[in-house]
């Protein structure tokens, strides 16, 4: 999937529409609690304005409902703010029709347009336009309107690749003729997350956590095919066991995926390998009393981070690993002492790195745990992307990276 970049592409006085991928989390008064996604806009906004450029940036952030009161949480204007701050020039943020604006602009200046979500037209599935021509009139004509006068289509928002938003694909397909490339995140991520899986250099270790083995099924079962060891956590292992006929107490389990479960297994063989004790409590709460326990969990308890057996064979699994894959933490590393196979692995993931390895680390909850352990700068590549990433690394295809032009 080698696509055109925007080194490609000469942008000196044109207008720009660059799709970023600003979706950051804030708190209760409006400030942003981790800027990793603005951060990571910055290399390609930054060539585009050196270049002469004139941008129209643009993002959603969260799930606005359509009430004009509840969604000002959402606004991108703390965004606006910190993009202006790393850039070193004031981020005009656009409400309403913007193509005043836009045609205000001068080379090597910016600006960042209103949530897109802020419109419905933004998150129309094609599948439901497919046979509605109402809704299809309403998406095409939010991407003509954000395509008006546009010269050239930046896509460098990987974590929502795997969607066909108006912005991400819509947009794109109505600019057909003119430059659609793609800005060095979503290259960076296409080299990575790709290479890594296509031509890993062996021994190839994938770690797979989170919650639901529904999540994960497709993941799983793809990288049996081409890795040698994968290692299972979070509570999507207590389905494992389940499956198994172990007893795992009240522990997060997907019964109609034990069949599931067992297919994996037979099919992973020794290089599928499980948890074999953990850390159970009756409450996922800070402080509260734990008990370590070697695969069944009692009545009452339930399964909430990899024991000390566990983490030690998954470390020695990565010990002479080449290629590294992780996505997914393995236990409720956001609440201690829940941390601890989480926090171990990451270290073993950077240590993996400092001699050699290639370390990739998926988007969400895993990229989180991976900052939060100030970790991130031992790791090769760390994913914007979570359920993109996830997606990409079952193989699936994305409509909005086919839809641009191929180098």
């Amino acid at each position: 999937m080698t696509k055109r970049t925007i080194d490609a592409v000469n942008v000196k006085g044109q207008r720009v529409l660059v799709r970023l991928d600003l979706n950051v989390p804030l708190n209760a008064d409006g400030g942003i609690t981790d800027d990793r996604r603005v951060r990571s806009a910055v290399p390609t906004v930054e060539k585009l304005l050196a270049d002469g450029g004139r941008l129209i940036l643009m993002s959603h952030l969260g799930r606005p409902t359509g009430d004009a009161a509840a969604d000002r949480k959402f606004s991108l204007a703390p965004v606006a703010a910190r993009l202006g701050e790393l850039l070193g020039q004031d981020v005009p943020l656009v409400t309403g029709d913007f193509a005043k604006t836009v045609g205000d602009l001068s080379d090597g200046r910016c600006c960042l347009l209103e949530n897109l979500r802020f419109h419905a037209a933004e998150t129309i599935k094609d599948k439901d336009a497919a046979n509605d021509p109402a809704l299809r009139a309403q998406k095409d004509d939010f991407a003509r309107r954000l395509a008006n006068g546009v010269d050239v289509y930046v896509n460098d928002a990987f974590g929502t690749c795997h969607r066909d938003n108006a912005s991400m694909l819509t947009v794109p397909q109505h600019m057909e003729g003119k430059p659609r490339v793609i800005g060095y995140l979503v290259a960076k991520e296409l080299r990575f997350l790709g290479e890594a899986v296509a031509n890993p250099k062996k021994p190839f270790v994938v770690i797979l956590g989170g919650a639901k083995v529904s999540d994960k099924v497709g993941a799983i079962d793809r990288l049996l095919d081409k890795c040698d060891r994968l290692l299972i956590g979070g509570a999507m292992a207590y389905t494992f066991a389940a499956a198994r006929g172990i007893d795992v107490g009240k522990s997060l389990v997907e019964p109609d995926r034990y069949e599931t479960a067992r297919a994996l297994q037979a099919k992973g063989g020794g290089r599928l390998m499980l948890p074999v004790d953990s850390v159970a409590a009756a409450e996922i709460r800070a402080g509260v009393a734990t008990q370590l326990c070697t695969e069944t969990i009692p009545d009452g308890l339930m399964g909430l981070d990899i024991g000390p057996k566990t983490i030690k064979a998954y470390c020695d699994a990565l010990a002479d690993a080449q290629t590294i894959v992780w996505n997914g933490p393995m236990g409720v590393f956001e609440t201690q002492p829940f941390d601890r196979g989480t926090v171990a692995i990451a270290n073993a993931v950077a240590d993996a790195t400092d001699r050699g390895a290639v370390t990739v680390v998926g988007g969400g909850d895993s990229a989180a745990a991976v900052e939060a352990a100030h970790l991130s700068e031992r790791i090769t590549h760390v994913s914007t992307g979570g359920g993109a990433s996830l997606e990409f690394l079952e193989g699936k295809r994305f409509a909005a990276i086919d839809v641009l032009d191929d180098a």
